[in-house]
């Protein structure tokens, strides 16, 4: 399987230290964040590897290179003009269109068992799988809705929820780790957008996207709060990849 990491975000809630460093780059216990999501994937069987780039691009790639330091073959999907999560999977199309694929997000941290996804994903046969995780603050990181059986009704919100006899399950929020089926590139209108209106405009379709409940370390890297948080979770044994 091929997996898409994003990592062209601009960082801007981490300004001052993404105006000369891209955040992927920014370091955690020694080691660029990007390169934690990189051993993540080559330790869960990922080799190939394609890694959009738009602020401070070059600086990844020198960084980076080709991957083999890392047991991996990376490429790269520049973006002149940001594409957000939805464009920038679709001009990576040609990379990932040959099968299953995953695409996980750059500035996050993260020991989720891909197998574990992956398997699901395959045994749920949906056109997407996403990693899910129980947080007392899924409301604020935008909360997912799904049934019984792991079928996703509603994400942010939307599309509107139909009655339900019984109660569903409490909503997660979204890892920001997905499987997708390359259909969901068919699904994604030219130019900049987010991958999110796409799952929501398949759910509104009646078609079967599937959450997988994962468990383990995780944090977002979107803010110097965060940031410095991790840095002391590392400092802490806390981020062991499985």
């Amino acid at each position: 399987m091929k997996a898409m990491v994003l990592a062209a975000g601009l960082g801007v809630r981490l300004r001052p230290l993404t105006d000369t460093m891209p955040k992927p780059l920014l370091p955690i216990a020694g080691r660029p964040l990007l390169v934690w999501n990189l051993l993540l994937l080559q330790r869960h069987g990922i080799t190939d590897v394609l890694i959009n780039l738009h602020h401070l691009g070059d600086q990844i790639v020198q960084a980076i290179g080709d991957g083999t330091r890392f047991g991996l073959r990376v490429a790269y999907s520049h973006e002149p003009e940001l594409q957000g999560t939805g464009g920038g999977i679709r001009q990576a199309a040609p990379f990932l269109k040959d099968g299953p694929f995953l695409v996980l997000n750059g500035d996050t941290l993260s020991a989720c068992d891909l197998t574990g996804l992956i398997a699901a994903h395959r045994a749920g046969k949906a056109l997407a799988t996403l990693a899910l995780r129980e947080d007392p603050e899924a409301a604020r990181w935008g909360p997912v809705t799904v049934d019984a059986d792991s079928r996703i009704l509603q994400i942010n919100g939307a599309p509107p929820l139909a009655p339900h006899a019984e109660p569903l399950p409490a909503p997660c929020m979204f890892a920001g780790i997905h499987v997708m089926e390359p259909a969901v590139l068919d699904a994604i209108p030219p130019g900049p957008g987010s991958i999110i209106d796409v799952y929501h405009a398949l759910i509104g379709k009646g078609l079967v996207l599937r959450g997988w409940r994962m468990s383990g370390y995780w944090s977002d890297i979107g803010t110097r709060e965060r940031y410095e948080q991790a840095e002391r979770d590392a400092a802490e044994g806390r981020l062991a990849i499985s």
